[in-house]
């Protein structure tokens, strides 16, 4: 029996790096998916690849720091599938720039995103899952929710206020057969790397490469699927190593 047979995941962020690596997972293991993201055109083509392989999925664009595009996620999903299942919360963005030169608009654009985004699509998430009884949010948090590093004041904050929040909502909802965990990458080969020094990244990875999606892919499966039944509030680094020098 595959491991999410018949469920229906909500994944934002979810055509690019770990949101489509994990999305092609899901499917593989019976979910029938709901791909979030701000890229029309890449979505749609996604959508279609996904399609072509036998799979059950509907695109939606949305902007997740926007109510009414976050209502209109849970609306699609319900009207496509009649349900939602699981979230996995993973639209995100990233700001590297020296704090003196780091403008307002930018921090809170970050913030914006990476935080505010977060607690909208998580929100619209519950209200379903207290109608249906159930449900299960994998929140994407960062190894740099737990420790800081130079020129990322605005990331760092915000994916620590998503490891709290995952914590507050666990609780909350402990009772309300309701989870919620985080998965804390470390240095992952994905797009939001950008320019970065890979050479540099690999060097301060004790395990001495970068992550793949596909690994970060594996572990929220885990806390998606009943595999993590006895765990909520918590927090995965999957980081080869990093935050534990």
């Amino acid at each position: 029996m595959s491991k999410l047979q018949d469920k229906v995941a909500v994944i934002t962020g979810g055509v690019s790096g770990i949101g489509a690596a994990t999305a092609r997972l899901f499917a593989s293991e019976g979910a029938k998916l709901v791909l979030v993201d701000f890229n029309e055109e890449k979505g749609a083509a996604f959508e279609a690849e996904l399609k072509s392989e036998g799979y059950e999925v509907v695109f939606v664009k949305a902007d997740v720091t926007s109510e009414e595009d976050v209502k209109n996620i849970y609306e699609t999903a319900l009207k496509t599938f009649g349900k939602v299942d699981i979230l996995f919360n993973n639209a995100g963005i990233g700001a590297v720039k020296p704090t003196e030169e780091l403008t307002y608009a930018e921090w809170r654009r970050t913030v914006e995103v990476d935080l505010d985004g977060v607690f909208l699509v998580a929100q619209g998430a519950i209200k379903e899952f207290l109608k249906a009884g159930s449900g299960v949010i994998v929140n994407t948090a960062s190894m740099y929710g737990w420790v800081g590093s130079p020129g990322s004041a605005a990331y760092n904050a915000a994916k620590a206020g998503v490891i709290n929040l995952t914590r507050s909502l666990g609780l909350e909802y402990a009772t309300r057969n309701i989870r919620v965990n985080a998965l804390c990458p470390g240095f992952i080969e994905t797009p939001i790397l950008g320019e970065t020094d890979r050479d540099y990244l690999t060097n301060a990875t004790p395990m001495k490469r970068l992550g793949k999606a596909e690994e970060m892919a594996k572990a929220v499966l885990f806390m998606a699927s009943d595999d993590s039944s006895f765990m909520t509030g918590n927090s995965l680094v999957v980081d080869g190593g990093y935050t534990a020098q």
